[in-house]
């Protein structure tokens, strides 16, 4: 149990980035899929004071969701792979407040002038990407200079949108976190499920593929470019989706993938690797006319972040609490009901689109019921010291 003497700033969900940002992730997640969902039930009305209701979904599950799940992860693992201290106590309610002042003046008409609402709403990445900064520089691990880019991009297209109002910059947003999702996936994905299999007695070894991760990433780019710079020169995109499509399969038949099916805490991983594949096919063939582009980048959030936000949350939560990486009956439900939001998302929308606001709906549902099932399993957690610490 925790002390008395302690202060707020001691307090266990102040300890590390995963803490914070996953609890308020899950939370914000899902009220916001509560009022999207109620919206095509005609039940309430987004905040529509600077943009459209699609525009305010599309940004706000970005920023507002997916961001701050990075935020948890990136503040945990650069402490992680820098042996440095992780940013915590008054450091890191900082960073908590500064999102929460994004997330307010995203939501609610205070008056402030358009100025003030894009320095609040820009203050987290930034904010984030210095408190990496300094581990990153300080042990000049250059590897991960990467997320340091990455995050810069973000800033810069959340600006851009806020000020134009135009929506390529939150589609090149969603690109710069499937850049992040093929970068990050592309180091724990063969490593955990490696791991799980030599834990079970199986022979296995991760295969180095260096040179397939590389293209990898800058076959993301090059996507990202073609939103830029070729907006009107649709087979441009087509071809670099297509060719990043390959090169994304060519990465997973390393992975033994058939082998963990029968282990949640991993397969939930390689399902959402799987989207984002899905996801470069289907943007392939939208950029040729055949598919509307949402359901290519539904693929993309409903079933890549959603489905590698969920499972990574989880193996979190438990590895850094003390906790064995075992999915129960509850954390399994969740990780099957994701795919099922997704599905209807992106497939219901291709098999029966006269029915896209039943769509709509339905994985807006049961979008909110996995991250409820992720409070109601993982918020004591989030919420107590570790389990050696409370032996102790």
């Amino acid at each position: 149990m925790l002390e008395p003497s302690r202060g707020i700033f001691d307090h266990p969900v102040l300890g590390y980035g995963f803490r914070l940002f996953f609890l308020l992730g899950a939370l914000y997640s899902l009220i916001s899929l509560l009022i999207w969902g109620g919206f095509y039930a005609g039940y309430v009305t987004p905040p529509l004071f600077m943009i459209d209701p699609v525009s305010w979904h599309a940004h706000e599950m970005i920023y507002g969701f997916t961001l701050t799940i990075v935020a948890g992860f990136l503040l945990t693992a650069v402490a992680n792979w820098t042996d440095s201290e992780p940013v915590k106590g008054f450091h890191l309610l900082g960073l908590g407040l500064l999102w929460l002042a994004g997330r307010v003046v995203m939501n609610f008409d205070l008056g402030f002038p358009e100025v003030a609402v894009l320095a609040f709403e820009g203050a987290f990445i930034l904010t984030l990407a210095f408190s990496l900064s300094i581990p990153l520089f300080k042990t000049w691990d250059k590897r991960n200079f990467i997320f340091l880019v990455l995050l810069s991009i973000l800033l810069a297209c959340d600006m851009v949108f806020l000020i134009t109002k135009e929506r390529t910059p939150l589609y090149v947003a969603a690109m710069v976190i499937v850049t992040m999702i093929s970068l990050i996936g592309g180091r724990i994905i063969p490593a955990f499920t490696v791991d799980a299999l030599e834990e079970r007695g199986e022979e296995a070894h991760e295969t180095p593929q260096g040179k397939l991760d590389v293209l990898a990433i800058l076959s993301l780019l090059l996507i990202i470019l073609a939103l830029v710079f070729a907006k009107e020169e649709k087979v441009i995109l087509a071809g670099t989706a297509f060719l990043s499509t390959i090169i994304h399969i060519l990465r997973l038949r390393r992975y033994h993938t058939l082998r963990i099916l029968d282990d949640p805490m991993v397969w939930i991983l390689h399902v959402g690797y799987s989207w984002v594949i899905l996801g470069l096919f289907l943007t392939g063939v939208s950029s040729l006319g055949f598919l509307p582009f949402s359901i290519a980048l539904h693929s993309f959030t409903a079933g890549a972040i959603g489905s590698m936000t969920l499972g990574m949350m989880c193996r979190v939560t438990l590895g850094h609490t003390g906790r064995d990486k075992i999915a129960t009956g509850l954390t399994k439900l969740s990780f099957f009901l994701m795919q099922g939001a997704a599905f209807m998302r992106v497939f219901g929308m291709i098999i029966a689109p006269d029915y896209s606001i039943e769509w709509i709906i339905g994985s807006a549902t049961l979008w909110v019921i996995c991250f409820a099932l992720y409070i109601l399993i993982f918020a004591p957690m989030l919420c107590k010291p570790d389990l050696d610490e409370q032996v102790a």
